[in-house]
C-alpha cells in the first residue's frame, strides 16, 4: 500500500519545542485521517534540530464514503430556510424527502456513495496539522506573515511516491529534501521512505531519535564498563541532549583535579545545567574529574575534546575563586546586606522574611520540642548565601551553597542541612527534608509564602500561580504527611498574619486565615489521588473536615481506602444508612439531642450509650487517637442499630417518643459525621 512522508525543515528547534511540535503533528494528523475515515496501518514521529518527520504507512488511495441521511429543517419552516439547507448541500428541492422523528416530522436529503481520491484530503489536511502545532515560543520574521516556532524553510511531502501539491502560507510544498553542511547546500528528489533515510544516514543525519539516544547510551555504557564508572546519567539531561544533535559521538573529557576540591554539586551544575554533559562517577559514586560530551560530529582531531575541557575549567576556575571569597563571609553578618534583596514589592525583603521566619520558627519549634535558638538561628541565616556571587552564579544551588558556607564557618550540621532541605520538596514526589530542624525552617518558610501572598489578594488563579503557591502548599501538606506531624496549622497562620501586620504590610484579604486553610484542603486532594484514594472517600473526607490538622484527615482517608470493601466498611455505612434514611427525611428541627427520660425500649438506651461511648473516644487529644480502633468501633454499632430497629418503632403514636427517637437516629449520624461525612459515600 501507498505510503505519505511529511518533512518540516526549520531553523534549529530547541530540544523542548521540538518534543512537542513532533507529538501535536503526529496527534493532529491522526484525528484527521480518523475524522475522514482513512485507516493506515502506523504513524510515526521523528525529529532532529532542523527537521520534523512524518512516516505514515499503508494509507489507501482511495476511500469510499458511504451513502448517509442528513436531516434538515422541520416541516412547516420558512421558504428560506430550506433553501438555506438546500444551497449549502447542493442539491435540488426534490432531492427533498420527509421522515417522522422523535422530536417530530423533518426534511432530509440523502447523499450519494462516492470515492475520494486520499491525495485530495491530505492536502486539506495538512496545512491545518502544520498550523496545529502550539508553539510556547514562536517568531515571525522577513516579510512575510509566518509565524512558527524558528524560521520554516522548506515543506516535503510525498504520497504515493509523487509530491503532495499544497500551499502553507508563503511556502509551496516540494519533492525535494535539502541537506547543508559546512556551508554547502544542496537538495535531492525523494519518492519513499526508504530513500530519505538512505540520504540522511549518507549525509551523517540519525532521524530517529530512539536510533540516537541508543547510540549515546550504547557508548556511554560502553565507557563505563571499560573504566568501572558507575553507569548513571541525568534522564532529562540525556533527553534535551539526544535533541540538539543529528550525529552523535560521544567524547570522555577530563579536567583538572584541583577543581574536585570545591562542592561536587557546583561541578554537577556547571556540567549538566550551564554546559549540557554528563558526569562522571566512579564505582562508589563519587565525582571523578572525568566527564561525557556528546558531539554533533567525530572529534579525530581531538580539538572539540579540547575545547571543551578549556570551556569547563574556565568555568570551575571562575567558580572556585567564588567559593573561596563567599565561604569566608560571615553568615550573620550577611543578613543585613539581605535588606537589598526584594522579595515581593507589596511584602518586603528577604531580609524581612528572614525576621518573620525566624520568629515562626521559634513558635514552632516549642510544639516540635526542638531547641529553640538553634530553629532561630537556622531561620536567620537560611537566606544568606543569596548574597553570595556564587548563587548569582549558580541559582540553581541556593541552600546548597548556604549548607556548605554554614559547615566550614562552624555551624551545627542540622543547622547547615536545614539551609539546604528547607526549600524541599519541589514537587509531588521529589524528595523531603526528614530532620526536625529542617522540616520545621521548611514549614515556616513556605507557610510565610503562602499568607503574605493571600495577605495581599495575589492568590492563583485557575491557570496561572507564578508564585508557586500550589507547589508551596503541596510540600508543606507532604511533610506534615510523610513526618508524621500533628501540628496547629492555624496558629501558625495566625501569628504569620500579625508578624506581617507588625511589619506594616497592607492587608487587602481579611479572609486570608480560612482561605489558607482551604487552599490546603484544596491541595490534599492532589495527595489523596495520588495515593489512589476513592474519589467519593477523599470528598466524604474533605467536606467534613474543619480543623487544620491534616495528618489526621490522610489517616482517615487511607484507613476509609483500606476497608471501604470489607466487612468493617460495610457495616460503617449500612448502619449509616439505615439510620440516615430515616433522620434526613424529617423537618429541620431535628438536631441530635434525645433526651433519656423518653427512652421506652432497651434497645434505645443500649443505642444511646454505644454512641456516648464513641464521642468520648473523639474527644481524646489528637495525638493519641487511635482512627483505625475508632473506625472499627463504628462498625460494631451494626448489631445495636440492626436490633433498635427490628424492635423500635420510630414513627411512634406519641409525636415525643417519635421525635425523641429521630433526635437518637440523628445523634448517631452527627457522631459519624465526626470522622467523615458518610453522605457523601457511593451508594448512601
Amino acid at each position: 500500500m501507498p505510503e505519505f512522508l511529511l518533512e518540516l525543515y526549520s531553523e534549529e528547534i530547541p530540544p523542548q519545542l521540538q518534543i512537542n511540535a513532533r507529538t501535536q503533528l503526529k496527534q493532529h494528523l491522526e484525528n484527521s485521517l480518523k475524522e475522514q475515515g482513512i485507516e493506515y496501518k502506523d504513524c510515526l514521529e521523528y525529529s532532529s534540530p532542523t527537521r520534523l518527520s512524518i512516516y505514515i504507512k499503508g494509507v489507501p488511495q482511495k476511500i469510499k464514503i458511504k451513502s448517509k441521511e442528513i436531516k434538515g429543517p422541520k416541516i412547516g419552516v420558512p421558504e428560506n430556510i430550506l433553501q438555506g439547507f438546500v444551497k449549502s448541500h447542493n442539491v435540488s428541492e426534490k432531492e427533498l424527502f420527509k421522515k417522522k422523528t422523535e422530536k417530530g416530522e423533518f426534511y432530509f436529503i440523502k447523499t450519494a456513495e462516492k470515492n475520494i481520491l486520499v491525495e485530495d484530503l491530505l492536502t486539506s489536511i495538512l496545512p491545518k496539522a502544520i498550523s496545529s502545532i502550539n508553539w510556547k515560543r514562536s517568531m515571525k520574521w522577513s516579510s512575510s506573515n509566518m509565524i512558527w516556532g524558528r524560521p520554516l524553510r522548506s515543506i516535503f511531502a510525498v504520497f504515493n511516491s509523487k509530491k503532495l501539491t499544497f500551499k502553507y502560507q508563503h511556502l509551496e510544498s516540494t519533492d525535494n529534501i535539502i541537506i547543508e553542511q559546512d556551508l554547502i547546500t544542496k537538495s535531492q528528489k525523494i519518492k519513499s521512505f526508504k530513500e530519505y533515510s538512505l540520504l540522511l544516514k549518507s549525509n551523517k543525519i540519525v532521524i530517529d531519535q530512539n536510533e540516537r539516544q541508543k547510540i549515546i547510551l550504547k557508548r556511554i555504557n560502553s565507557v563505563s564498563k571499560l573504566k568501572n564508572y558507575k553507569e548513571q546519567y541525568n534522564q532529562r539531561l540525556l533527553e534535551e541532549v539526544v535533541n540538539i544533535v543529528e550525529d552523535p559521538n560521544v567524547l570522555v573529557v577530563d579536567f583538572d583535579k584541583e577543581y574536585l576540591k570545591i562542592p561536587q554539586e557546583i561541578i554537577i551544575s556547571t556540567l549538566e545545567k550551564h554546559q549540557r554533559y554528563f558526569p562522571i562517577f566512579d564505582s562508589r559514586e563519587k565525582l571523578t574529574n572525568y566527564f561525557f560530551v556528546v558531539a554533533n560530529k567525530k572529534d579525530e582531531k581531538k580539538l572539540i575534546t579540547e575545547g571543551n575541557k578549556r570551556v569547563v575549567e574556565a568555568r570551575l576556575s571562575d567558580a572556585k575563586f567564588f567559593w573561596e571569597k563567599d565561604r569566608s563571609k560571615n553568615m550573620i553578618k550577611q543578613i543585613a546586606n539581605l535588606k537589598t534583596i526584594t522579595f515581593y514589592e507589596k511584602i518586603g525583603t528577604i531580609y524581612d522574611k528572614t525576621q518573620r521566619i525566624k520568629n515562626l520558627a521559634g513558635f514552632l519549634s516549642d510544639e516540635l520540642n526542638i531547641n529553640k535558638e538553634k530553629a532561630q538561628v537556622a531561620a536567620s541565616i537560611s537566606k544568606s548565601d543569596l548574597c553570595s556571587d556564587l548563587v548569582g552564579e549558580y541559582p540553581e544551588l541556593q541552600g546548597v551553597l548556604g549548607k556548605y558556607f554554614a559547615l566550614s564557618q562552624g555551624f551545627d550540621e542540622d543547622v547547615a542541612n536545614s539551609i539546604s532541605e528547607h526549600y524541599l520538596p519541589i514537587g509531588l514526589t521529589s524528595a523531603l527534608p526528614k530532620k526536625p530542624f529542617s522540616y520545621s525552617i521548611s514549614i515556616v518558610d513556605k507557610i510565610d509564602s503562602l499568607v503574605g501572598f493571600f495577605l495581599i489578594n495575589e492568590k492563583p488563579t485557575s491557570s496561572k500561580d507564578p508564585f508557586a503557591l500550589r507547589r508551596a502548599a503541596i510540600g508543606l501538606l507532604r511533610i506534615i504527611i510523610e513526618n508524621k506531624l500533628s501540628i496547629k496549622i492555624r496558629d501558625l497562620i495566625v501569628y504569620s498574619i500579625r508578624l506581617y501586620e507588625e511589619q506594616g504590610v497592607e492587608i487587602i484579604n481579611k479572609d486570608t486565615e480560612m482561605e489558607v486553610l482551604d487552599f490546603l484542603k484544596d491541595r490534599m486532594r492532589n495527595i489523596l489521588k495520588l495515593k489512589n484514594i476513592k474519589i467519593d472517600i477523599i470528598e466524604a473526607s474533605l467536606s467534613s473536615h474543619t480543623g487544620d490538622n491534616f495528618l489526621d484527615l490522610y489517616k482517615k482517608n487511607i484507613l476509609m481506602n483500606k476497608y471501604i470493601n470489607k466487612d468493617v466498611g460495610i457495616n460503617v455505612i449500612s448502619s449509616y444508612k439505615r439510620a440516615s434514611n430515616i433522620a434526613d427525611k424529617v423537618e429541620k428541627g431535628i438536631t441530635g439531642s434525645p433526651d433519656v427520660i423518653l427512652f421506652r425500649t432497651e434497645e434505645e438506651k443500649i443505642l444511646f450509650e454505644k454512641i456516648n461511648e464513641i464521642r468520648k473516644a473523639f474527644t481524646v487529644k489528637e495525638s493519641n487517637k487511635d482512627y483505625e480502633n475508632l473506625l472499627i468501633r463504628l462498625s460494631e454499632t451494626k448489631q445495636f442499630t440492626d436490633n433498635f430497629f427490628d424492635n423500635v418503632v420510630v414513627n411512634d403514636e406519641n409525636q415525643d417518643i417519635k421525635n425523641n427517637r429521630l433526635e437518637l437516629l440523628k445523634m448517631f449520624c452527627n457522631t459519624f459525621d465526626n470522622f467523615i461525612n458518610f453522605s457523601k459515600l457511593e451508594g448512601i
